[in-house]
């Protein structure tokens, strides 16, 4: 089982970012188009890094919750 609110499981920065704000996985999942296996990879593995076409996506959703959110806040760039 998938914790969402990280309270024992290890959490991405992006995961952990998520968190913070009460953004559920499934908000990312519409908002984003990305598949449910990868947003799940992207918020619990820490080494996990996107494509490039994914990170954009992910970015542009982010920013209607944070427009000053930046890719080099979760991936190493």
């Amino acid at each position: 089982m998938v914790d969402l609110y990280g309270l024992g499981k290890q959490r991405s920065k992006l995961g952990k970012w998520m968190d913070q704000r009460g953004i559920k996985q499934e908000w990312l999942i519409q908002k984003a188009d990305v598949s449910k296996g990868t947003t799940v990879k992207l918020c619990n593995e820490k080494d996990y890094s996107p494509s490039g076409s994914t990170m954009k996506k992910i970015i542009k959703a982010l920013r209607e919750v944070d427009p000053s959110v930046r890719a080099d806040q979760f991936w190493d760039l």
